[in-house]
């Protein structure tokens, strides 16, 4: 059996996490990273399969608890086979960041981390491009409140928590915000590992924005023309150094002629270069929306019942689940939940009253990134900065400001991320498929496995 010819000397457990519509072969260079540094004998790996696909639509809760259920199984697994486990580590892409956090949470509340009970030591908790804020575009207007509410409605109960529409359970809140609660059973698991890292595109990538990635309320890469960046050497230009990662650049008064400023700008490279484009997406949008309109039916239905019988535990898909169903929020936590916030905007006056930090400073005044969690066994934790302008606040929700408080106040290392060869930076962060033209993805990948990832 292949348990018998494991080697018996590795004592560390990493597990990895797919993302939304996504399947075990997407994180497979990551695995690949971590197998040519660590052999087996050094290093067990387990690749969570029990989301893959359509599954995602299911809930981040529900995927949460299949994952955690799938490393108890590998935990006893090795057990039986004569492995002690005594550390664990685990890596979250895209919406898998939040599925860890829930899962993490889980096991949590189980005992595993306590020296009185399993006693397995939590060491590396990294997410990669993951909406740690939600999905829920922060702008204005109605058009916006049409395309939240469809992008929330069309993905099941998955899209409905990235979205910020759901009241989970009996909180009345946002599971992303009951994620971040302070009091919950996920912060608390949170805070036990040793090293916690993220990892945020700075440009183009469409599925997860910088700000919800980064845990920030504030978008300093929206125009890059008006910045500079600021690498690490050793992982230039690709890895932005975390001391400084970018600072504004000195504006530059130029006189431009009557003539000159009467003129059409660049009319000649909007003709040639983007008009095709645009007019290629106004035909294609209509019928590719109406196709993934369609499917999101079918899989929302489908997801309905399968979340029904996970919940019912009746039927061999919900078999062993309701052992999950724990208090999510320790003893002592406010028994009264503040209702979700309506998706108003904020006024200018009430912009720092919102962004505060966790001392109740305004978070202007706080270095941006990781803030120090009081865990001395953090001590490769540095305050990220930026250059001492201000950058505007998104029109986030309170809960988002919120959420941005709790978080920061665990304790990251947080990375932006500068893809510059690919128009879809999402994919290539993690390198989810094999292809030249996301070798900058591997950069990043080289930069978590040697740097973040302790064994």
């Amino acid at each position: 059996m292949r348990e018998e010819l494991l080697p018996q000397t590795a004592d560390h457990l990493c597990v990895l996490v797919h993302g939304l519509w996504g399947s075990p072969k997407h994180v497979k260079s990551l695995e690949k990273a971590l197998r040519q540094k660590y052999n087996e004998s050094a290093l067990h790996i387990l690749v969570a399969k029990s989301n893959s696909q359509n599954f995602t639509y299911d809930g981040i809760d529900v995927g949460g608890e299949r994952v955690a259920r799938e490393i108890e199984d590998e935990l006893a697994r090795l057990s039986s086979a004569g492995h002690n486990v005594t550390k664990l580590s685990i890596m979250g892409y895209s919406m898998g960041g939040l599925i860890a956090r829930y899962s993490i949470g889980l096991l949590y509340s189980r005992g595993w981390f306590s020296p009185e009970g399993k006693n397995i030591q939590p060491v590396n908790f990294t997410a990669f491009a993951s909406p740690f804020l939600g999905t829920r575009a922060p702008v204005k207007g109605y058009h916006s409140s049409f395309w939240n509410a469809l992008g929330g409605r069309a993905l099941s109960s998955s899209g409905q928590q990235l979205f910020l529409f759901d009241e989970f359970r009996d909180t009345g809140r946002p599971l992303l915000s009951v994620l971040a609660d302070p009091n919950s059973i996920f912060v608390k698991a949170l805070a036990c590992f040793k090293n916690r890292s993220l990892y945020a595109n700075v440009q183009n990538d469409r599925s997860v924005p910088y700000y919800t990635a980064y845990i920030d309320s504030c978008d300093p890469f929206e125009d890059l023309s008006k910045v500079d960046l600021h690498s690490l050497s050793e992982y230039d230009p690709t890895v932005l150094d975390p001391r400084l990662p970018v600072t504004r650049k000195t504006p530059k008064k130029t006189k431009r002629g009557f003539w000159e400023r009467l003129s059409w700008p660049n009319t000649k490279s909007f003709l040639t270069d983007r008009l095709p484009y645009y007019a290629f997406f106004t035909l294609l949008t209509p019928i590719a929306a109406s196709v993934f309109l369609l499917n999101s039916g079918v899989q929302t239905v489908r997801s309905i019942r399968r979340v029904r019988l996970h919940n019912d535990g009746s039927s061999a898909i919900g078999t062993g689940f309701r052992s999950y169903r724990i208090p999510l929020l320790l003893e002592g936590a406010v028994e009264s939940m503040q209702a979700r916030e309506p998706q108003d905007h904020l006024d200018e006056d009430d912009e720092e009253d919102y962004a505060a930090n966790a001392n109740g400073k305004p978070r202007k005044s706080v270095p941006n990134g990781s803030a120090q969690s009081g865990d001395a066994s953090n001590e490769k934790t540095t305050p990220i900065r930026r250059d001492d302008g201000e950058f505007p606040t998104l029109a986030l929700l309170p809960a988002q400001f919120e959420m941005i408080r709790n978080l920061d106040a665990v304790g990251w290392r947080k990375y932006a991320v500068n893809i510059e060869k690919v128009r879809h930076t999402h994919a290539a962060i993690i390198v989810r498929m094999e292809r030249d033209s996301f070798a900058e993805g591997r950069v990043v990948i080289g930069h978590w496995v040697e740097k973040e990832f302790e064994i």
